[in-house]
């Protein structure tokens, strides 16, 4: 039987959190059988965590799991290792920013069989130059670090068979910030049936963005370096 485990890690997201769990559980409802909607609390400071554990209350095929504090690409690496030990065999991610559509998650589904990684290509999208600069760069750096092309390497939209993300996963080191963008290159450079499908991407929809220009240049130095080490690894693929 099919399982599908949706992953969205939340910080300080007492704002958007009833909204997200709201979209997002009528599709595992919809699935069924062992199917979980799983969002992992980041440590936050607010009552996220709180909010999550009352939404579960009413709704069972909801987990609210919660850790400390350790940034989105450590919090997305968790929640992947946690569907693979609950058995999952399709895993998703999203965001909980409200930026993404769960109606657009159907098409993805769809071609589940078909494709080892189904990722979403953000055309047009809303969330500010900044955003969209940091994306064209990452699509540069990729080519350049591990002479592949992605065409939308960070997208918090993807739709993954659990086989393949379960053997490309152990080559991310534990914690890695741009644990996303990584894969993504893995699966390209092991050559892995990649389908990209556009999606919607709209402004965040409430709450405040965590990320800055000085955390995008500091972010942006860590990855140079920590791409060149996981280069070295990546090089008997």
């Amino acid at each position: 039987m099919e399982k599908l485990y949706i992953v969205i890690p939340a910080y300080n997201e007492e704002e958007n959190i009833e909204s997200v769990v709201s979209d997002w559980y009528p599709i595992v409802e919809k699935i069924g059988g062992e199917s979980r909607l799983v969002i992992i609390d980041d440590g936050s400071r607010d009552s996220t965590y709180k909010k999550m554990q009352e939404l579960a209350e009413t709704r069972p095929l909801f987990t609210p799991v919660t850790k400390q504090n350790e940034g989105h690409g450590a919090t997305v690496l968790y929640g992947y290792q946690y569907a693979l030990k609950a058995g999952a065999t399709y895993v998703f991610q999203t965001d909980s920013d409200g930026q993404t559509l769960p109606v657009e998650f159907w098409p993805f589904w769809e071609k589940r069989k078909d494709y080892e990684m189904v990722i979403g290509h953000r055309k047009g999208r809303q969330d500010g130059i900044s955003r969209v600069f940091v994306t064209k760069t990452l699509k540069l750096v990729c080519q350049i670090c591990f002479h592949v092309k992605v065409t939308d390497a960070n997208t918090p939209f993807r739709l993954m068979q659990a086989k393949s993300l379960g053997e490309n996963i152990k080559l991310i080191p534990d914690k890695f910030n741009l644990s996303n963008v990584v894969l993504s290159v893995i699966y390209a450079k092991k050559k892995q049936k990649i389908l990209y499908l556009p999606i919607t991407f709209r402004p965040r929809q409430g709450g405040v963005n965590s990320i800055n220009l000085k955390k995008i240049v500091k972010i942006g130095k860590k990855a140079l370096h920590d791409f060149r080490q996981i280069n070295r690894c990546l090089k008997g693929i």
